[in-house]
């Protein structure tokens, strides 16, 4: 797992599901995610047949989206430090093929526009050249303890 990864966005292990940036433009940001066998999860996700969540697929995506954001809190000089991103909306959830232990993952997240104070995106995995998932989503930056 990158550094730089952690200095962006709170998730730690086990519930960081994004090793390193690859990629990245204003309004695109493509990582990458290598799933290892010995994962707590896939211990009770079809035992003898793991098989990645796809909840933490999307999970993978969401996080993506939000380094995405945290990259242009900093490049703009500020804003929304101090705050985290919160999942708003997800919708248009499609999945592909399955993803196993040991597959290495390509993550895209894309800003799509800021509306009010939430950020519509958009993303995708790739894994071996086939596509796994697109989704659609929305995510507000918050201050912790903050009003909603």
């Amino acid at each position: 797992m990158s550094d730089s990864v952690t200095a962006l966005i709170p998730h730690r292990p086990p519930f960081l599901f994004v090793d390193e940036i690859v990629a990245e433009t204003a309004d695109t940001l493509v990582a990458k995610r290598t799933f290892r066998a010995d994962e707590d999860f896939y211990r009770g996700h079809y035992p003898g047949q793991p098989i990645t969540p796809g909840v933490l697929l999307c999970e993978a995506v969401f996080q993506t989206g939000a380094i995405l954001m945290a990259k242009r809190a900093q490049a703009a000089g500020a804003g929304e430090q101090g705050g985290v991103p919160l999942l708003a909306r997800v919708s248009d959830v499609k999945f592909r093929n399955p993803v196993f232990p040991g597959d290495t993952i390509e993550i895209t997240a894309k800003i799509k526009e800021t509306v009010g104070g939430f950020t519509m995106m958009g993303g995708s995995i790739t894994s071996g050249g086939k596509r796994v998932l697109s989704v659609d989503f929305a995510v507000a930056w918050k201050t912790p303890g903050g009003a909603a």
